[in-house]
């Protein structure tokens, strides 16, 4: 399973994702993990009801990851690797915490994160699928 972050959803959405049919295929094939946090990010950017609306489908449809005390797990995550001082916040922790606990791979693009955390965790393309 892949947690898609939410800088590759909205290069998604503006159709200048290079790997737009890897994203569409695993989308496809119920392969793609939504958070909650990731939905909210995207929302909180919309600039349209249309985009809302677009964004709230692929939330009704996507599997979605949950956990009771994730948020508290990913504070302490968070300080255990002194993210906070890596530029890494609480949003991005959640989702590399989610990321670990779900036994998913990340797809980002973020720079901090990546350069933070083992490479097992980050979805690398075709060849993770």
């Amino acid at each position: 399973m892949i947690i898609v972050d939410t800088s590759i959803w909205i290069d998604f959405f503006k159709k200048k994702l290079d790997e737009f049919d890897i994203l569409i295929n695993l989308i496809e094939t119920g392969q793609v993990i939504i958070l909650d946090v990731i939905a909210a990010e995207l929302l909180q950017g919309a600039k349209s009801k249309r985009e809302v609306k677009i964004i709230k489908a692929y939330w009704d449809n996507l599997v979605k990851y949950s956990e009771h005390d994730l948020i508290v797990q990913a504070g302490e995550f968070s300080y255990e690797n002194k993210f906070i001082d890596k530029g890494i916040g609480l949003i991005d922790s959640i989702i590399i915490t989610a990321t670990k606990n779900s036994n998913s791979k990340l797809w980002t693009r973020d720079k901090k994160i990546l350069n933070n955390v083992t490479k097992d965790l980050i979805f690398c393309g075709i060849k993770d699928i």
